[in-house]
């Protein structure tokens, strides 16, 4: 790393994954370390205390990895996700292992610390370098392990926040949750999501008709796809099983677009978290949505848990506070 630049540091410690990353003032990304979290086979997640505890486990060795090139002198600020979402009473306790650790760091090297959340990061991330980096009015789903949201973010001339109001996603369980449960069922690892989506890729087969996923304003139910799925599970084709999960996912999630575009008058569309990752979503969801809307996807790289739109909100903060 060139040691006359100046270095935003961010910091993620979610449900499944440690993440430390590294981006220059000018917004590039210089450095991205990454960790999953260690699940037992059969099991579908950690507690709380186990998934803490392994956090502080690994948050040394990734360290190691991110400072060995980057001088302390260089560091100009150091952010962090301290919470899932950007709302009041918004808490976990896995965020308590990065949150220690960006304090201890900004007090160490004496400079600025910046407290976001995990789903302003993962937004950020997939933002910073897309079309949509400029947008100043759009929607962002969030599908991951643990949500699925539509965000509505805002930004008006001059700020440097932006505002987000949910305004759609599930009311009940997330997509990822749906196929975790669905792939530890069929005895796959957790989390299962990636497998599942080769599987459902590669499938060329026909579909088994089921009860679709409905949508009514941009907000759905899951649990009852989940129940009926489980219980076809002894009598099914496990293939044709999950290719006909990923179709229901896929037309539901367009539906949900359309009838939020048509509500709130917005034609573009970002899709963040885990599961937006999917080959199978991303080869099939814009024929699905329609060319009257925009939909925008990041890297697979950045879609996933990190903490790289961390530390583009902390250059942000930073940038806008030194002009």
């Amino acid at each position: 790393m060139d040691r006359d630049r100046k270095y935003c540091i961010g910091i993620d410690t979610s449900n499944y994954r440690t993440s430390l990353a590294a981006v220059d003032t000018d917004g590039n990304m210089t450095g991205s370390y990454r960790k999953l979290l260690a699940v037992k086979k059969g099991e579908r997640g950690l507690r709380q205390s186990e998934a803490l505890f392994q956090h502080v486990e690994n948050l040394p060795e990734l360290s190691q990895s991110l400072f060995q090139d980057i001088d302390e002198g260089s560091i100009c600020c150091i952010a962090v996700s301290i919470r899932p979402r950007p709302v009041e009473g918004s808490y976990m306790p896995v965020f308590n292992a990065g949150a220690s650790l960006g304090r201890s760091l900004a007090a160490a090297v004496k400079v600025p610390l910046y407290e976001f959340s995990h789903q302003e990061g993962h937004i950020e991330a997939v933002r910073y370098y897309s079309p949509l980096r400029e947008t100043e009015r759009f929607i962002c789903f969030h599908f991951s392990g643990g949500t699925t949201e539509a965000i509505l973010a805002e930004e008006t001339e001059g700020e440097t926040e932006t505002e987000y109001s949910i305004v759609g996603g599930s009311r009940d369980i997330s997509y990822g949750q749906l196929l975790d449960r669905i792939g530890v069922a069929l005895g796959m690892a957790f989390p299962s999501g990636a497998e599942m989506d080769d599987i459902a890729c590669s499938y060329n087969g026909e579909l088994m008709k089921i009860t679709g996923i409905k949508c009514r304003e941009g907000f759905i139910n899951l649990s009852g796809i989940e129940t009926l799925c489980q219980r076809m599970i002894p009598s099914s084709d496990r293939n044709q099983l999950i290719a006909t999960i990923f179709n229901s996912i896929c037309t539901s999630m367009a539906e949900m677009t359309r009838e939020i575009s048509s509500k709130f008058g917005v034609k573009d569309f970002l899709y963040a978290g885990g599961v937006s990752s999917s080959r199978y979503i991303r080869n099939r969801l814009p024929a699905m949505v329609g060319e009257d809307v925009r939909t925008v996807f990041g890297s697979p790289e950045l879609s996933s848990d990190n903490a790289v739109g961390t530390a583009l909100l902390g250059r942000r903060r930073y940038v806008s506070e030194t002009r």
